[in-house]
């Protein structure tokens, strides 16, 4: 009985000594860099986005110009293989076409939808057929998604997030549906993502000065706050586990988030980290971060 206990004591000690010397951010550490490699030739990409469908990139770039706000048409988007070569420089806009500084880009089947200042376009990319929606009250329109049909946009600077409905308005007589969905609320929205939950998730973007968080947003509620004043933040990605994937421009890095480790580095050293992509592969997940300021891609293999 008493070599029982004894052995039941060391056990729980063990496990406690076990717990102790676990680090705080375990779940966290799971992921790690197995590779980091840049692609140039760009001017001042923004934006990634991956089709699975053809299995390229396509990049948002403003142009020579790193000037966010200007209207001064020499924005594109281009098809890039997945090892960051330009299959073809300029693929949007069409003939008759004409983009700023597009920003962030999503896909879905054959549509890409692209947000460009006080608007936001939707594409065939087969055909190469768009049509641009004007977005009143919105001045620098920053990412979209698609969920259940309707297409969300942020806009960072008047601190709002719009829903268009339909999403896919290509071939819409009537026009789309504009609703508010939040604003005034301090957010400063810039990416956004559908979560696992049904929810839509977006993180801020203000200044060094006035850092924002990542936020939870579900209909006929007030926004979330799941993590206050993280930082700089622009794009974002849920993984299968919950975690997500930021960018923040005020530590230059790409981090792993969640609620128990918070925000764990994974890589660091950018000028501008923008609105990324993310492609499962049999390593764990590439992600494809354009640096806006250095002008270039990182393409960032995660693994365990």
């Amino acid at each position: 009985m008493i070599r029982t206990i004894a052995a039941a004591l060391a056990l729980s000690m063990c496990l406690f000594a076990l717990q102790c010397v676990t680090p705080h951010n375990a779940l966290a550490a799971n992921l790690k860099v197995l590779s980091d490699t840049k692609a140039a030739g760009f001017g001042h990409p923004e934006s990634v986005a991956y089709d699975p469908k053809g299995k390229v990139l396509y990049v948002g770039d403003f142009g020579p110009d790193l000037k966010p706000a200007d209207k001064d048409g020499k924005g594109k988007i281009s098809k890039v293989s997945l090892d960051g070569k330009i299959i073809e420089a300029g693929f949007l806009p069409a003939a008759g076409q004409t983009l700023h500084k597009p920003k962030g880009i999503w896909i879905a089947g054959n549509r890409l939808w692209v947000t460009d200042i006080d608007a936001v376009w939707v594409f065939d990319l087969k055909t190469k057929e768009g049509k641009k929606l004007d977005l009143p009250g919105i001045t620098f329109a920053n990412d979209p998604a698609v969920m259940k049909g309707a297409l969300y946009v942020s806009d960072n600077r008047t601190d709002q997030i719009v829903r268009i409905e339909p999403a896919d308005f290509l071939k819409s007589k009537a026009a789309p549906k504009i609703t508010v969905v939040v604003s005034g609320k301090s957010l400063n929205p810039n990416g956004v993502y559908p979560a696992k939950d049904g929810s839509l998730l977006t993180v801020g973007f203000k200044s060094k000065d006035e850092p924002r968080g990542i936020y939870s947003i579900s209909p006929g509620k007030e926004p979330k706050t799941l993590a206050p004043a993280v930082g700089q933040l622009d794009g974002l990605y849920q993984m299968k586990d919950g975690d997500l994937l930021i960018p923040d421009w005020a530590t230059g890095s790409l981090s792993q988030w969640n609620a128990k480790a918070g925000m764990q580095k994974l890589a660091t050293g950018f000028k501008g980290p923008a609105d990324f992509c993310v492609i499962p592969n049999r390593k764990g997940l590439m992600v494809v971060v354009p640096d806006l300021v250095a002008g270039e891609l990182r393409m960032i293999q995660l693994g365990k």
